[in-house]
């Protein structure tokens, strides 16, 4: 797997859910903060983005916005609506707004459910929320993959159960895939720079598809095709961590997501997946990490008793 997929893999938790809401102006929503990740995608007409300490942001059809830390923010169909707070019913639909005669808005709004406990680093330094513009004239993958949701939701056939939350992880990959790509700042440090570099990519990419090899910075250097010097110094200024560290903190967040997963294997048979052939040394290591011994966090992460984030 790549950085990004596995960034969002070790703390997804539950199923992803969206819906349809039909606005007619004058209108104004606020979404309060919560625990996951939010997005809206404006299916139909437009309509400004409102978050404090920003200016408003205006939107337009095929707009998609993540709010990666379940930031509060609003969405009215002018900078000066009257807010309502809303949430989901539990049905997964949006409390649905007196029809008026101004002009229409169809906006696709939902959320992934995540356990932050442990998050990547590479989610941890995203904005409060990223815009997305629709590429007008260009098919891209991230607009291909919403009016996919846009029919599921608007025509519900055999199959839209499963089809719906596949397409909201693929636009989960798509929009964060698109914002590292073409709008992340690229600086001295950070993970958008680390993600170019070719020594420091090449490395996180092989940490992340071998944990279990028995990585050395020597190693890791070689196939980066620089000093070990080099690449330490340069590994450290765009990950924000020695390269060591980050494959301890990388084997124990999988050690983590697979014994959050149900996965009835052995403790030896689990540490012998990230890398360890010693148990106490793995055992040791991760407590270290998630302040709970391998045993006791499998425990406490069966779904009757959650391990909250």
């Amino acid at each position: 797997m790549d950085v990004v997929s596995d960034a969002v893999a070790v703390i997804r938790t539950g199923r992803p859910h969206a819906a349809r809401t039909r606005r007619t102006a004058p209108w104004g929503l606020r979404f309060p903060a919560a625990p996951g990740t939010g997005f809206h995608v404006v299916l139909q007409g437009r309509c400004w983005l409102l978050s404090a300490g920003c200016d408003p942001v205006p939107l337009s059809a095929g707009d998609v916005v993540l709010v990666p830390h379940g930031h509060e923010l609003a969405l009215a169909d002018s900078p000066g609506s009257e807010l309502v707070d809303v949430a989901p019913d539990m049905d997964d639909s949006w409390v649905p707004a007196p029809d008026t005669a101004g002009p229409l808005t169809v906006l696709m709004c939902g959320s992934y459910q995540l356990d932050r406990a442990g998050a990547h680093p590479l989610l941890a330094e995203l904005p409060a929320f990223i815009h997305l513009p629709r590429r007008v004239g260009r098919r891209t993958a991230l607009n291909a993959v919403v009016d996919l949701l846009g029919d599921e939701l608007d025509q519900r056939r055999p199959g839209t159960d499963a089809a719906i939350p596949a397409l909201l992880d693929a636009m989960l990959l798509y929009i964060l895939r698109t914002w590292y790509r073409d709008h992340a700042p690229r600086g001295a440090g950070g993970w958008a720079a680390a993600l170019d570099d070719p020594a420091v990519g090449s490395a996180l990419q092989h940490m992340h598809a071998e944990p279990a090899t028995a990585w050395t910075v020597e190693l890791l250097s070689r196939r980066a095709g620089l000093s070990r010097a080099a690449f330490s110094k340069r590994f450290t200024e765009l990950v924000g961590r020695p390269p060591m560290a980050y494959l301890t903190w990388w084997r124990m967040t999988t050690a983590g997501r697979i014994l959050r997963g149900g996965d009835d294997a052995p403790l030896r048979a689990v540490a012998e997946r990230v890398g360890y052939t010693s148990e106490f040394a793995f055992n040791r290591a991760f407590k270290r990490e998630f302040g709970l011994t391998p045993g006791a966090y499998r425990r406490l992460a069966t779904p009757r008793h959650p391990i909250k984030a």
